[in-house]
């Protein structure tokens, strides 16, 4: 057994017995890692407030046969501050968490690019310099990119002919040409595409300048991408009030319009289900201090 450090951000938190808590992160070094920190659940820990979602912390853990122990915790950003004071922030910062929860299946496996990549989404969602859902949009896409799952944007998705093409088939793969496209595929704005792949490529300037319908066509495109390859329903992305159409292809399964009716059933339990695996402890313990790091939207620290 061994003493270890790394930074990371907090994904996510779960009871365990009376005092303690399983914390989940997504570290520089070891990618996910899991690990419990004791007695945080007591009034007056030594750093149970540190330990919320959205944080990104420098952590001393102790090796352990199962779960590793956490020993020392320091606060380098305290994202939380900027995200759980506005519902549309908070629930669109949920979502990424859980979103890179999901596709970082493997613990302790490095994952360099979508540590820096949370890191830098979080910094965009907790200010107030970009639309938190191109934020969510561009991080969901660049994930997927990174689990090999990015959506053919400029060449049809079946048989690789160049585009641009104006169907789209989230069971195809992204774009389709007209000899390829299968029954069910939607034909979005060719400005759609546009910012699906604005929003790929980090050109701000060309997502910002996109109008609201362009902007939930293109979310609902790539929330139905994601939630086709994971093969699980994210339980925070319905939260997300924003105008999101989604592809036929997915919305044969579900209501045509799924986030008033989840936020209508959220005095019914769904929000209860949710909160146990998302960031919602943050609200009450976010109040810790930071240091100060630079970034944008789709980068990290360096």
């Amino acid at each position: 057994m061994s003493l270890y450090r790394d930074v990371g951000v907090v994904l996510r938190v779960g009871k365990l017995g009376e005092a303690d808590r399983i914390v989940t992160l997504l570290t520089r070094r070891y990618g996910k890692v899991r690990a419990v920190a004791k007695g945080v659940r007591r009034t007056g820990s030594r750093f149970g407030a540190r330990l919320e979602p959205f944080a990104h912390v420098d952590v001393q853990l102790h090796t352990g046969r199962t779960l590793d122990v956490i020993t020392q915790v320091q606060t380098l950003d305290a994202f939380g501050m900027g995200i759980v004071g506005d519902y549309r922030r908070y629930t669109t910062a949920c979502a990424a968490l859980e979103t890179v929860d999901r596709i970082v299946a493997e613990e302790r496996e490095p994952v360099l690019r979508v540590y820096l990549l949370t890191v830098g989404a979080l910094r965009a969602f907790s200010g107030r310099d970009r639309d938190p859902s191109l934020v969510l949009d561009s991080f969901v896409l660049r994930a997927m990119a990174f689990a090999g799952w990015s959506p053919a944007l400029g060449e049809c998705a079946r048989c690789g002919l160049a585009g641009p093409h104006p169907a789209f088939s989230v069971a195809a793969g992204g774009t389709v040409c007209a000899e390829c496209r299968p029954t069910g595929a939607v034909r979005p704005a060719a400005t759609t595409i546009r910012l699906l792949n604005a929003l790929l490529n980090g050109e701000w300037a060309v997502a910002e300048d996109s109008g609201e319908s362009v902007r939930g066509e293109a979310s609902g495109l790539v929330a139905a991408h994601l939630q086709w390859h994971l093969e699980h329903r994210l339980r925070s992305l319905p939260l997300v009030e924003r105008h999101a159409a989604a592809d036929p292809e997915v919305r044969e399964h579900e209501s045509p319009n799924p986030v008033p009716e989840l936020i209508r059933q959220r005095a019914s339990g769904v929000e209860d289900s949710v909160e146990r695996d998302t960031p919602t402890g943050a609200a009450q313990s976010a109040q810790s201090g930071s240091s100060q790091h630079d970034s944008v939207a789709g980068s990290g620290d360096s």
